[in-house]
């Protein structure tokens, strides 16, 4: 690949990354602001799943985030053990779309 040809590759994609990286923390925030990570972290299992491992267990599954959007607004139990993961009713639904849209990116 020549330089010119590198140059107007990288700058999109450095370009995107920069931009994503805020985004990213944004969302990651909104699951400490709604206390999602007393049970849940990125890397390891606390009460429920780490992140990493649900975004592994549902890689491809289509209509995954609207599944799991409504499972975190209505709560469940059984999928990932008999430890229920509590209801949050009062979480706007937009922040739960960008919270599942960020685990589901890990």
């Amino acid at each position: 690949m020549n330089a010119l040809c590198r140059t107007l590759f990288l700058v999109p994609l450095t370009a995107a990354v920069a931009l994503a990286a805020p985004l990213a923390r944004a969302d990651a925030a909104l699951l400490k602001k709604h206390n999602c990570i007393s049970c849940h972290q990125v890397d390891k299992k606390i009460l429920g799943p780490s992140y990493r491992e649900v975004a592994k267990k549902y890689k491809g599954q289509k209509d995954i985030a609207a599944k799991l959007a409504a499972k975190v607004k209505k709560g469940g139990q059984g999928v990932w053990g008999q430890v229920p993961m509590p209801p949050n009713a009062a979480v706007p639904d937009a922040d739960i779309q960008k919270m599942v849209a960020y685990i589901l990116a890990l």
